[in-house]
């Protein structure tokens, strides 16, 4: 295959796809370009069907190579292992388009690679790696029903932007990803400052009429490479199946869509028909010959599934009922719950229906930010939102870990809520939330966005407003249409849309939407969205009427912030050596302690005490010694006979005499202090030298019946080293030095 490029003019840069030059064994090849950032997207799918397979065998990966920004990895291999979140989320954006765009019964295992060789950090790669797939998918054999592009838009003083800058991105109001057939918006993933719903359908009509523009750019290319598509027609499952099923089970299937309303209920009675269906099947067509290399259970799933799916579908649209009895815009029983683990900084239970969420929040210091080394300069990350996802919630067992799923849905909420969190300059804390999902049936992730916010209020963190968020479900037949509030998880496996929008009782804050049909006008969608606007104000109503703001106060077990400025020029004195004085600060008090460039200093402590302890040690140091203060010091050396050298103030040291340590006359030094000891002593007297005389007997009570002395020592005893009639004495030898010594 030879070089073949298609380009336009997009959003101020050339855009263009380029293949049959790199990476030509893969079935479909192409170099995405904007500016100076480039993707290379990779598509193979087996040349054998999977016949065991009941899912499509779909594998994206985006990988981002540090390379490609000119830098090193971090870590210590100084390679690219894991993917990152980031990497993670940036797969999903482009299996989620992609996926719906493959016959149904595609069972060829297919993976598409999306490389990052080049960044400029004026293109985001990420929506050129969906591009990138489906021009890849276009000049393969491999069949799919494209083209699909991807385009972020953004909103900086009331404009929209395509593609805009990740400096632009810093000061716009939305910052959405969009992906799009000619003829339907199929995925929308993103987040808002508080947008009203007139404004998120004109950024889906902004985005749509580019998205065209880059599918044309697909065409161009596909046009010049002509591929020819691999023969494959989509499995039917024979008539004959189909009816024998139907005639068998539709009576109690019937019976069972109409009446039984709780998922583990349906669970038992699918469990009965498939066991009635099998058994029917057997009976009927184990000694075909047609059908004696054939799974048998496998037809009956699929047919029961179409059966249900048919018959939910039908209840909705003609009777307006739904799975569990309610109407098309009925929300489930809300119960909320706050405060209810003890040692926890913010927690909340949240529950809707049969989906419950266990909300945790946890505050720390500037220690605990999450940093983030990816193509961008290395940057920290102060609010994190964990969502956990365990075996259990769905009365199932399997493996824990962190999957594709759980990184998406914690990402969907973390962005639902942070719009809401006060600036770090108002609330210097890193803030984690956990959401651990106790019970699913539809919609954890919005569960996830209610316990959150109900869990930031109970750690009394200063949200500007509460956050809730809602799943809309769509069935459409036809001219037939019912848009679903708060979808179940039946529904929204059944169903033809999912939406997920959350926000407060003002506006938008993040949205989730994946379309499963062609052609859905945008008035359904404004229908769609006023319809979950009524119901997240009315969740947001259920949330208020146990907590409208935050706590005033913090939980006793989060550490406290104490910040004071101090001159720049005394930050070295601070650190000290290697960091060897704040190290001690840190040792003695238990406080963290953070110094900023500027002389900002933030003293995070869990009790009063403690932070008092590392501000006052901090003030000592920076401050210059003055004649008649007092300090906290300590015993760094002892001369018996002279007195012990006192510390102070950090690296400074002043001589505490013997004749200052009590009012009693001391003997013996050892007696009374030890080095190491801490004492207080206070500043007699700065000498022109730049010496410091110190006292520890001028802080103690002086005892009854002592009569005043003279605080000056030097007038008060006699000088080293003469008798006490004012001669000089050798005391070696003990004799008079008046004159030469005679023989």
């Amino acid at each position: 295959m030879s070089k073949e490029v298609a380009s336009i003019e997009f959003a101020g840069k050339t855009y263009s796809l380029e293949t049959g030059k790199m990476a030509k064994f893969a079935n479909g090849s192409v170099m995405v370009r904007c500016g100076d950032t480039m993707v290379l997207v990779t598509v193979v799918a087996e040349v054998e069907a999977n016949p065991d397979m009941d899912y499509m065998p779909l594998q994206v990966e985006y990988r981002e190579k540090a390379s490609a920004a000119g830098k090193f990895p971090g870590g210590f291999l100084k390679r690219e292992t894991r993917p990152s979140d980031h990497e993670v989320l940036c797969s999903r954006l482009i299996d989620r388009p992609i996926r719906p765009m493959f016959p149904k019964t595609w069972r060829f295992e297919t993976q598409i690679i999306a490389n990052v060789v080049s960044f400029d950090n004026e293109v985001d790669p990420d929506t050129l790696g969906a591009v990138g797939a489906s021009a890849a998918l276009m000049i393969s054999d491999i069949p799919f029903n494209g083209p699909v592009s991807e385009v972020r838009v953004g909103k900086v003083e009331g404009e929209l932007i395509i593609n805009p800058s990740f400096n632009q991105l810093e000061h716009s109001d939305i910052d959405m990803t969009i992906a799009g057939t000619d003829t339907s918006i199929v995925m929308v993933e993103g987040e808002c400052h508080e947008i009203s719903e007139e404004d998120f359908l004109k950024t889906l009509e902004f985005a749509h009429e580019n998205i065209r523009q880059l599918n044309n750019l697909q065409r161009q290319l596909a046009s010049k490479i002509n591929m020819t598509k691999r023969e494959f027609v989509d499995k039917e499952i024979p008539e004959e199946i189909i009816k024998t099923v139907k005639d068998s089970v539709l009576d109690e299937l019937v019976k069972y869509v109409h009446t039984i309303t709780t998922k583990n209920e349906r669970s038992e009675w699918r469990k009965k028909l498939k066991e009635t269906s099998i058994e029917k099947l057997t009976q009927s067509f184990a000694e075909n010959e047609l059908y004696k290399d054939i799974d048998l259970s496998v037809y009956a799933e699929e047919v029961l599934s179409k059966l249900e799916k048919q018959e939910m579908r039908k209840m909705i649209l003609d009777e307006g009922k739904r799975l569990d009895g309610r109407t098309t815009t009925d929300i489930r029983p809300i119960s909320c719950e706050i405060g209810i683990l003890p040692r926890v900084h913010g927690s909340s239970l949240f529950t809707r229906g049969e989906t419950q969420s266990l909300g945790m929040v946890t505050l720390g210091t500037k220690k605990d930010e999450q940093m983030i080394d990816g193509l961008l300069p290395t940057y920290t990350n102060r609010f994190i939102l964990h969502y956990n996802f365990p075996p259990y919630c769905t009365g199932e067992t399997g493996r824990m870990g962190t999957g594709r799923r759980e990184i998406g849905h914690g990402h969907l909420a973390e962005r639902a809520l942070k719009i809401m969190l006060p600036p770090a300059e108002e609330f210097p804390y890193a803030i984690r939330v956990i959401s651990e999902i106790l019970e699913s049936n539809g919609s954890s992730s919005m569960a996830t966005v209610c316990s959150g916010s109900l869990s930031l209020f109970d750690a009394g963190v200063p949200m500007k407003k509460a956050v809730a968020g809602i799943a809309m479900g769509l069935i459409k037949e036809g001219e037939k249409i019912a848009i679903l509030s708060d979808i179940l998880g039946d529904e929204d496996f059944l169903g033809d849309m999912d939406f997920k929008v959350t926000g407060t009782s003002d506006g938008i804050t993040a949205c989730q939407m994946d379309i499963k049909i062609e052609g859905l006008p945008l008035e359904i969608m404004s229908r769609a969205l006023n319809q979950a606007k009524q119901g997240r104000l009315h969740i947001l109503s259920k949330m208020n009427e146990l907590i409208s703001e935050p706590r005033a106060e913090l939980s006793p077990y989060a550490p406290r912030f104490t910040t004071i400025q101090i001159p720049t020029d005394t930050i070295g004195a601070v650190i000290g050596t290697g960091g060897e004085t704040i190290r001690n600060i840190v040792k003695e008090t238990g406080a963290e302690i953070n110094i900023e460039d500027d002389g900002t200093v933030t003293i995070a402590a869990t009790s009063g005490e403690s932070s008092d302890s590392a501000r006052k040690m901090i003030e000592s140091i920076i401050k210059k010694p003055e004649e008649g203060e007092t300090y906290n010091g300590t015993v760094m050396e002892i001369r018996e006979g002279m007195g012990a050298f006192i510390e102070f103030i950090p690296k400074k040291q002043g001589l505490l005499h013997i004749s200052q340590i009590a009012h009693e006359r001391t003997v013996n030094i050892a007696d009374v202090l030890k080095v190491g000891d801490k004492i207080e002593v206070k500043l007699l007297e700065i000498t022109p030298e730049g010496k410091f005389r110190l006292s520890r007997k001028a802080l103690l009570p002086r005892p009854e019946g002592m009569p005043e002395e003279e605080d000056d020592y030097r007038r008060r005893e006699p000088s080293r080293g003469r008798r006490p009639d004012g001669n000089r004495r050798d005391d070696r030898h003990g004799d008079d030095r008046r004159g030469p010594r005679r023989r």
